[in-house]
């Protein structure tokens, strides 16, 4: 089931005015619609919502639903902050348009991808999905930067994170691409890890830029 924009941005809010503000309804000046608006009526045909006079209130039906839909937002938000280094208020755009395109599956690829975070970046928690909890049974880390490895480690390298170009040219130099196998080898005083045949030394700001999938 794929809801219209309007519609998950409708739960959005009722979930957190309910969830996370302690209300028991919102007003429809709190969601931004009207007793016609085309997201509320679809909410309405699917029993998500029940609506008395103008306030809006979150079925059981609908709970699941806007539970995840504010896990897919907030993930949306740590991506676009912490891997695109879009911040302030165009991270919070583009994290509010690319929510929308976490369909089922997507959403656990990109937890996995930031080792099942509990907060978005304004401090908010993030709903946990089943790949959080099988993450944790499992032992898993998913993907950590590289200075949280001990010496011995290896994983594949998932993505870096610095828009600095002399740091990129000098990693890319390394071979430190995403997809290629890196095995730390030491991690005091200096990062001195493998790729390939051959071994390279970060310092610690480096050496943080860089983010492993790491392997159990």
């Amino acid at each position: 089931m794929k809801l219209s924009e309007k519609a998950e941005e409708i739960l959005e809010a009722l979930w957190i005015a309910i969830e996370e503000e302690g209300d028991v309804a919102a007003h429809f000046d709190r969601l931004g619609i009207g007793s016609g608006d085309e997201g509320l009526s679809e909410l309405g045909r699917l029993a998500f919502v029940e609506v008395k006079g103008e306030r809006v209130y979150l079925r059981d039906e609908g709970r699941d639903e806007a539970k995840m839909t504010v896990r897919r937002h907030r993930l949306a938000e740590r991506l676009m902050m912490d891997v695109l280094n879009l911040k302030g208020a165009e991270g919070d755009e583009k994290a509010c348009e690319f929510e929308h395109l976490l369909n089922q599956g997507v959403d656990t690829k990109i937890c996995t991808l930031l080792n099942h975070p509990t907060t978005c970046p304004h401090g908010k928690p993030i709903p946990p999905g089943e790949c959080c909890e099988e993450a944790r049974q499992a032992g898993l880390v998913g993907v950590v930067a590289l200075p949280e490895l001990k010496a011995g480690e290896q994983g594949e390298i998932a993505y870096l994170t610095t828009h600095d170009s002399k740091k990129m040219q000098k990693l890319m130099s390394m071979g430190v691409l995403p997809g290629n196998q890196l095995v730390l080898k030491q991690s005091y005083p200096s990062y001195i890890f493998k790729i390939g045949n051959s071994e390279f030394a970060v310092d610690q700001d480096l050496a943080l830029e860089i983010y492993i999938r790491k392997e159990s």
